[in-house]
């Protein structure tokens, strides 16, 4: 059993992001407790996988942009302003951190579509990807003038190759499920009806044709020489990123793509970006 209560994750042994009506965006305590619980379960007994995933429709989309504001200031100097966003973010990299660290099987388990941070931060430190047929990947950093964050460029190239990561996390083009299972990167793709007892399924075959022990050690084989290089990749790529939140030009361009978008919140008194993007497709897609 875990120690722990938790709020906006769910944790069975295997995490799932609890905040459907937010699309598991990155706010209230779903960071924190995420980092918690990997920390708890690294610690379990008896498990040799952690899964994440999550509930509702989306497996998540990104950062929570009305619980999550980026330090406004005024701040004296550009020192104080990247200081004061590197604080603020801190727990992005500490989450991944954790989870380059993790001992179990990390298996990553993608119930719906997937944007930002909640595309681009996981899959390339997942040991094993499952995902359900109504999965995307959408890592639009460029067009908010932000930067991939937390290593990502780096992992998803371990993960993708270069030039396939380059398309997704430079221009922001989207990748399915099926794309990413032709590319060898999801191992299996499901029906969203079921998804969960799909992953069981597999997860119970592992477990009873393979000792675990040999596969968390053979985990280990594989990820500790990138662990160095993992964690530099995190820590460049949030320097970079305070660099542009300290210039103002994600601001701008977050005020710029809300101005275009109004009107099309999909929820009363709450958005995110992917929010906005998903329902202007939905009505384009209608004219």
């Amino acid at each position: 059993m875990v120690k722990t209560d938790y709020n906006d994750i769910i944790v069975e042994v295997a995490g799932q992001f609890n905040r459907p009506d937010y699309l598991n965006a990155f706010g209230g305590r779903l960071l924190p407790e995420t980092i918690n619980a990997f920390r708890e379960l690294n610690e379990h007994p008896d498990t040799v996988f952690t899964v994440l995933t999550g509930a509702g429709r989306f497996f998540s989309a990104g950062w929570d942009i009305r619980n999550n504001s980026f330090p406004s200031g005024p701040f004296e100097t550009d020192a104080d302003a990247k200081i004061a966003h590197a604080t603020h973010l801190f727990p992005c990299l500490e989450l991944i951190r954790t989870i380059i660290d993790h001992g179990k099987i990390f298996v990553l388990a993608l119930n719906g579509p997937a944007t930002g941070g909640g595309a681009a931060w996981f899959p390339g430190l997942a040991d094993t990807i499952l995902a359900a047929d109504s999965c995307h990947l959408h890592a639009p950093f460029s067009a908010l003038a932000l930067v991939p964050e937390n290593g990502s460029i780096r992992t998803l190239s371990h993960s993708l190759g270069i030039h396939r990561a380059n398309d997704m996390l430079l221009y922001g083009n989207k990748v399915t499920a099926q794309q990413l299972h032709a590319w060898g990167t999801v191992s299996e793709v499901y029906p969203t009806e079921g998804f969960l007892s799909h992953v069981e399924a597999f997860l119970e075959r592992q477990l009873q044709q393979n000792d675990g022990k040999s596969m968390m050690v053979a985990k280990r084989l594989q990820t500790a020489p990138l662990r160095n290089e993992r964690l530099l990749a995190a820590f460049d790529a949030m320097d970079a990123l305070h660099e542009r939140l300290v210039e103002g030009a994600p601001t701008a361009r977050f005020i710029k793509k809300i101005q275009e978008l109004q009107g099309m919140c999909v929820k009363d008194a709450f958005w995110t970006f992917a929010d906005l993007m998903i329902e202007k497709k939905e009505k384009e897609s209608k004219l």
